[in-house]
């Protein structure tokens, strides 16, 4: 059995789609067949149960990734650990942003002028590339990967954001029923500040008409400076996106605000590296 079989294995069940294991892994679906049969023939049982061109993890499969995936992770921190301890050049940090996304420019920024020679690989698709694989993660209250081993960074207000020759634009407050009847621009559904909106909408009592959905927060403010529509606005992490164009206004009803989250898994090594950025991070969003 060959660790090059176990890492193909463990992209094919995490996916459950030769095709993407393969773009992944830039293997050819051929190759990466062959592999899994030969790993299979040597563990004697089909890892997964086949139907055309779907596959899906049968109960040996299962068994297998659960255990796979935790080895290959214990490798990959102990291949850290030991580069860590002949201190040599600090490592790479893979973080997951899926929140505050506007902010990291700067906040790496800022980190890399003290530390040079820390690098970072960026991901903001957990579903390209999974949470439990990175150093770190940046993402908000109400993620479904928030866990035990994380630091609360900052919370922040959630502004409703309009065009300034909109009727609301003159009031300093509102309840957010009051906004019931507006044509709303909202980031998508795998977002997670559009997942707690959408909380909102519903305490409130109201499904918000959204007219417009973007992944981009950049998109959003360009929408409402254009007078298409209004949205819900964090009042830190989209800060420097929002123009003298658009006036904000502060939610009475119901609280509307989240907290901004630095998490990593319980088992993880972290090095010098991981723990001089972590600091860097819980300092830096607190100055804000």
């Amino acid at each position: 059995m060959e660790l090059q079989q176990l890492k193909y294995f463990q992209t094919i069940a995490k996916y459950e789609n030769m095709t993407k294991a393969s773009k992944l892994l830039l293997v050819s679906q051929p190759a990466l067949s062959r592999t899994l049969r030969q790993l299979e023939n040597e563990l004697g049982v089909k890892l997964f149960d086949r139907s055309g061109r779907n596959i899906r993890l049968n109960k040996y499969g299962k068994v297998f990734f659960e255990k796979i995936h935790s080895a290959l992770r214990s490798i990959e921190d102990g291949k850290r650990q030991i580069t860590d301890m002949k201190e040599k050049e600090p490592q790479n940090i893979k973080l997951m942003v899926l929140s505050a996304s506007g902010l990291i420019p700067d906040l790496l920024s800022s980190f890399r002028e003290i530390y040079p020679k820390v690098g970072f690989s960026l991901f903001q698709n957990e579903n390209e590339y999974g949470s439990d694989d990175c150093d770190f993660s940046i993402l908000s209250s109400y993620s479904d990967i928030l866990n035990k081993f994380s630091i609360p960074l900052r919370t922040e207000e959630i502004y409703l954001g309009v065009p300034n020759n909109h009727p609301l634009s003159c009031k300093k407050s509102i309840n957010l029923i009051e906004a019931k009847d507006e044509a709303f621009i909202s980031l998508k559904p795998n977002k997670a500040l559009r997942r707690i909106t959408d909380i909102f909408c519903e305490y409130s009592g109201f499904i918000p008409n959204i007219v417009f959905e973007s992944d981009e927060p950049s998109m959003v403010r360009g929408l409402i400076k254009a007078g298409l529509g209004v949205a819900f606005v964090p009042s830190i992490s989209w800060t420097k996106l929002i123009g003298p164009s658009i006036s904000l206004i502060h939610i009475d009803m119901p609280k509307c605000e989240r907290t901004i989250y630095l998490t990593w898994k319980e088992e993880k090594y972290l090095t010098k590296s991981d723990y001089l950025f972590k600091s860097f991070a819980e300092k830096y969003f607190r100055e804000l």
